[in-house]
């Protein structure tokens, strides 16, 4: 019986192994890759049934990532899968502070982890699979900060408005093709993450948005990486998913 193939990257910790748990379902097969292996997903997987492998990779090397999943897919049976789908969660957020102030090699390591290993990932799924005819997706997890401007926050702003546009050229790529993938760039939300606490611990004097997080936390505003994933995940599964290149989890 043919299985839908999951590709997941950043599924270790957080939102991407809260997806990664909700995707160990009967009839899937799920490939991670994160830089760390997450035992609690093996575990998952074994009770469920559901093949599950995990590439221990630092996304900073995009580039070996990427064969190594082109690689890997080339030597797949089309036929084994259903559908066929990768989802671009992994990111980072280099040292909050102004760009002035900002470490050159952190900024680097920000944009390969968020910018250009997605890119590279993307390519080596779309051109592998590009024979098949199965249904095929890419969902790349962005933010609303890739849409709105921060201050103290370059690096991550960057990667995030960078992963929306390039996403938004490879729709018009896909659109011209006649089995081509449906792809999105999609904000998630806000989400109590490792990456919330830091911008709420981030000092103020370095970080003029410090407060407004810190209310998100105290208001209770943020989703959980639980509540983030059935959204993410049911936004995935909808009916009209691609028509926008770039779409927002509470879009209606």
């Amino acid at each position: 019986m043919p299985q839908a193939l999951y590709i997941l990257t950043g599924a270790s910790r957080g939102m991407g192994l809260a997806m990664a748990q909700r995707l160990l379902q009967p009839g899937h097969s799920l490939l991670c890759i994160s830089r760390n292996a997450s035992p609690e997903l093996a575990d998952a997987a074994d009770k469920a049934g559901v093949p599950l492998a995990q590439w221990t990779h630092d996304l900073a090397d995009g580039l070996g990532a990427s064969e190594r999943l082109r690689n890997w897919l080339q030597n797949q049976n089309a036929s084994d899968y259903s559908n066929a789908t990768l989802i671009n969660n992994a990111g980072v957020i280099p040292r909050i502070a102004p760009l002035s102030q900002s470490d050159p090699a952190e900024l680097a390591w920000a944009l390969r982890v968020g910018l250009e290993a997605p890119m590279q990932l993307c390519a080596a799924f779309l051109g592998a699979t590009e024979s098949w005819t199965s249904p095929r997706k890419v969902l790349n997890i962005s933010s609303g900060l890739g849409r709105r401007a921060m201050a103290s926050q370059a690096g991550y702003c960057a990667a995030k408005a960078g992963m929306d546009h390039f996403t938004r050229c490879v729709a018009l790529d896909e659109a011209l093709k006649p089995h081509g993938a449906k792809v999105c760039s999609l904000a998630p939300g806000v989400i109590d993450t490792d990456m919330q606490v830091q911008l709420r611990g981030a000092p103020a004097q370095d970080f003029p948005d410090q407060a407004g997080f810190a209310q998100l936390k105290q208001t209770g505003m943020l989703s959980t990486p639980q509540e983030a994933a059935a959204k993410v995940l049911a936004y995935l599964e909808r009916a009209d998913f691609g028509s926008q290149a770039a779409g927002d989890v509470r879009d209606a």
